[in-house]
């Protein structure tokens, strides 16, 4: 568990010690150089009217005015990269944990999307913003200090303008949090959004609803305007406060020295000193906007703790025993689709699922691959809890395949073998069972041709996916509407040569439910009947089914 989101952005600070030592060392030779330029300024002054050690003074003006160009330039370098790696990190433990949770997972793609991105690598650069902010801190305090022995008179009349200073810090940082924290909520459902309607961009082109999923993506959009609104504001009256202390603290600091001057006290040197110095102490204010940085990289961590504090289902840790593949479900509930499902489909056998849209067909199917766990009830193979096998050991069994499988690997090779040991031999077998092979060994380099390169229509990329769940031979076959896309000719000669295994088939077709040894129909997130198509054809409702889906 990541815990709070500061003690997050803890671990994030001190994740690369050494490269954070080396900015902070850094930053504070960027630091003493700037002190000492506005006294080094003084004496070229004062030695140029003056007529003596003119030489000594000017190169001492020049030498720290090279050493902070050079500082600066390397704390360009050394915080992208701190920042970078940070980010690096982040995303990874966000990732791992969005694949553990699965398809259990309570972040909509979008959203998980955009805590990847933008949120990994905003909290990324946290080690920046806090070195930054401590130099100018340190800089701030150095440059009263400084301002302090060249007239007490002068620094209590700047330290007078302070409390204006971090009044208007805190009252930023206070009307900035909330807004912030909507603003990144709201950019994470605006993505979840775009991502869901470019998934579904051909339903969306043919059913011609362009128009209403463009007004249901940006719905949120009223609310980041009001979030964005409120920043920007705060944002507004920040810089215009800040832009007239300034110069309100450098012309009464500067009438104090020319009291100074009067007395005796100060040169023309000292003056142009002060000036910078007052410069140098209200720094800080001029980083308030890092504070809103800072204030976003905290609505960040808190966004990656939600990833990183919802724990996955726990890891099973026995091994599955011999046995044909027989498959069951006992008060399967999954709320909102599944109410106390009993099922079970005798190993070896061929078992069709049906019903009308939402009735739970892939639902199911995921209850029996171990792609999700039920809320209530239990899925078992070959009498063996899901839950309680090894990972490894279920993968192994079970082979699942989707209607639009995502094809993962360099190469098309690559793609049927995903996540198994699946040599050259098992990956053509597989290909030559789901008839793919001719189509793939006319690709420019065969298997090996790279999967971004390869222009496969979709019931050609059915096929490779179908390919993919065979090809580590499993106990147990399911098949999520895998078929659809393919003409009755191929899937019926696909079908007829996925062997003896189990096989569970999402199908809308009635002649693919005509050869199953046995069909479930499903409405409405429970079991209407079990049996053969023939007997069940029997019944109005269920040649409904395929009626509506025509």
């Amino acid at each position: 568990m990541a815990g709070s989101p500061d003690r997050l952005l803890r671990s994030v600070v001190l994740l690369d010690r050494p490269r954070l030592v080396t900015v902070l060392v850094v930053s504070l030779i960027s630091t003493a150089a700037g002190l000492l330029l506005p006294g080094a300024l003084a004496t070229a002054t004062d030695a140029v009217l003056g007529g003596h050690d003119v030489a000594a003074a000017v190169l001492w003006l020049l030498a720290l005015g090279a050493a902070e160009v050079a500082a600066d330039a390397v704390n360009v370098l050394l915080p992208a990269q701190l920042t970078a790696n940070a980010s690096a990190w982040l995303r990874r433990k966000v990732t791992d944990r969005l694949l553990a949770l699965g398809v259990s997972s309570p972040f909509a793609p979008g959203d998980a999307v955009s805590r990847v991105t933008g949120d990994c690598a905003m909290a990324g650069g946290v080690a920046a913003v806090l070195v930054r902010l401590i130099s100018t801190g340190v800089l701030s305090v150095g440059a009263v200090v400084l301002l302090a022995t060249l007239d007490w008179r002068l620094a209590l009349v700047f330290l007078a303008s302070l409390p204006l200073a971090m009044l208007l810090a805190r009252s930023h940082l206070r009307g900035t949090a909330k807004d912030v924290l909507s603003y990144q909520r709201v950019s994470g459902e605006l993505g979840a959004g775009l991502l869901d309607a470019v998934a579904g961009l051909r339903t969306i082109a043919a059913s011609g609803t362009a128009d209403a999923e463009a007004d249901r993506v940006l719905r949120p959009l009223p609310r980041l305007h009001l979030a964005g609104l409120g920043m920007w504001r705060t944002q507004a009256r920040m810089v215009w406060r800040a832009g007239l202390l300034l110069p309100t603290a450098e012309v009464a600091v500067l009438t104090a020295a020319g009291f100074g001057v009067l007395a005796g006290r100060l040169t023309v040197g000292d003056v142009l000193a002060a000036l910078g110095y007052v410069s140098l102490g209200l720094g800080l204010v001029g980083q308030i906007p890092m504070l809103t940085m800072l204030s976003r990289t905290r609505s960040s961590a808190r966004r990656i703790t939600e990833v990183l504090d919802t724990e996955p289902p726990s890891r099973g840790n026995l091994a599955l025993p011999e046995g044909t593949g027989a498959l069951e479900l006992r008060g399967a509930t999954v709320h909102g689709a599944l109410t106390e499902v009993d099922l079970t489909i005798p190993g070896g056998s061929f078992a069709a699922l049906v019903g009308s849209s939402g009735s739970g067909k892939s639902t199911v199917v995921a209850l029996l691959a171990g792609l999700r766990r039920p809320d209530a009830g239990q899925a078992l193979l070959d009498g063996c809890d899901l839950a309680e096998l090894r990972p490894e050991e279920l993968r192994a069994a079970t082979g699942y395949a989707p209607a639009e499988p995502v094809l993962l690997g360099a190469t098309v090779a690559e793609a049927v073998s995903y996540g198994s040991p699946a040599g050259v031999p098992a990956v053509t077998a597989a290909c030559h069972t789901t008839r793919i092979h001719d189509v793939l060994v006319r690709l420019p380099h065969g298997y090996h041709t790279p999967i971004a390169e390869t222009p496969l229509s979709g019931g050609e990329s059915a096929r490779v996916g179908l390919a993919r769940a065979l090809v580590r031979e499993p106990r147990v076959l399911l098949l999520d509407d895998a078929t659809a896309s393919l003409d009755t000719v191929t899937e019926r000669a696909v079908t007829a040569d996925l062997g003896d295994r189990t096989r569970v088939i999402v199908t809308h077709r009635a002649a693919m439910a005509a050869r199953a040894d046995l069909v479930v129909w499903l409405e409405a997130g429970r079991v209407r009947a079990v049996g053969p198509h023939e007997r069940l054809w029997q019944l109005p409702g269920y040649r409904a089914v395929f009626t509506e889906e025509v």
